[in-house]
């Protein structure tokens, strides 16, 4: 789902998120934390995969044990924790988050994320559903000045980060809870699911990191340019693209460009279109059974030893060996 997020240090940050247990929690918290288990139980199996749901936007995954890193890139969205815990990597950071948490993710993000505590009795159990921006838009200007300030938020120099931890309130377990609840009443479905993604959304922008998805959605502001510069560097990944014409796109000077994206990023805009193109090569050569060679060149890399090297600075194995691991997990996986 670091400093930037909920305490002064890392390692304080991840005590409060690693933690796989519940206990000592509110009564009507566990009661409703349980409510959300039994759904998502019943809606997905514990196959390490993430599957949509009949609601528009909401995919939920079940893993029965930890994982190796497995990457892939985030789009605007909030990610729950239900049960067990879970690391996500991305650039300099390390977010490590567990049961009633979730992750605000405010802008697409090549991440590394791995299972940490699952188990067959109480299995990993996450659910994301998808944002639209223009939707956080529009629901700002819609609640105006009813929005509460975040002094904090506004004051820390890593606020605009585009990943960022929250916990979960009661007021958002209740509305998360009803949301999966549809599942066993599709025929609500079409009506009541659009009402309550809503109501989620905002309790997010009303909730502890709402400043910082607000920042995201003010037309003018430095990182919302950055944020159309990342949709830029994701749909043109492939290119050679200047840092001083991404600039240009969004009326911004190099500097204040390098330096903003950094902050919501954690990397630079041409680190951050590298490790793109790593994970799109890395998807290819497992889901198609593409060559390394073969990969690299259609992501955009000239030389394939060049990318053997950098492929195994991110993912700490050569090409071929990652994904030979890879599929030999996803076939036990498949077996059990």
């Amino acid at each position: 789902m670091p400093n930037f997020d909920l305490a002064p240090s890392v390692q304080d940050q991840n005590l409060d998120f690693s933690l796989n247990t519940t206990t000592g929690l509110d009564p009507e918290l566990e009661r409703l934390r349980l409510k959300l288990v039994d759904n998502m139980l019943r809606a997905t199996p514990v196959d390490r995969q993430l599957r949509k749901t009949a609601i528009p936007g909401l995919e939920m995954v079940g893993s029965d044990s930890s994982t190796s890193c497995v990457s892939s890139v985030y789009d605007p969205s909030l990610a729950f924790i239900v049960q067990g815990s879970k690391t996500v990597n991305f650039g300099d950071r390390e977010l490590v988050y567990g049961p009633l948490s979730y992750l605000v993710s405010s802008v697409h993000m090549p991440v590394l994320g791995r299972v940490l505590h699952a188990s067959k009795e109480e299995p990993y159990l996450a659910m994301k559903i998808t944002v639209d921006p223009q939707e956080v838009s529009n629901l700002v200007l819609e609640m105006g000045s009813q929005l509460p300030l975040d002094a904090a938020a506004e004051a820390c120099p890593e606020a605009s980060c585009g990943l960022c931890l929250a916990r979960m309130d009661l007021g958002m377990l209740d509305a998360v809870t009803r949301l999966t609840s549809l599942l066993d009443t599709p025929q609500d479905i079409g009506v009541l699911a659009p009402l309550i993604r809503r109501e989620v959304i905002y309790r997010a922008l009303i909730g502890e990191m709402g400043a910082r998805m607000r920042k995201f959605a003010v037309a003018d502001s430095q990182v919302h340019r950055v944020s159309r510069v990342i949709d830029v560097l994701k749909d043109r990944f492939t290119e050679s693209l200047r840092v001083k014409d991404l600039a240009g796109e969004v009326n911004m000077s190099e500097s204040a460009l390098f330096h903003t994206f950094k902050q919501v990023t954690r990397m630079s805009p041409l680190q951050f279109q590298k490790k793109l193109r790593l994970h799109e090569a890395r998807r290819l050569m497992l889901s198609e059974g593409l060559e390394a060679a073969t990969a690299s060149y259609r992501v955009g890399y000239e030389s394939p030893s060049h990318f053997s090297r950098e492929y195994s600075r991110l993912f700490g194995a050569p090409p071929r060996a990652d994904v030979i691991k890879l599929r030999g997990e996803q076939r036990t996986t498949a077996l059990a």
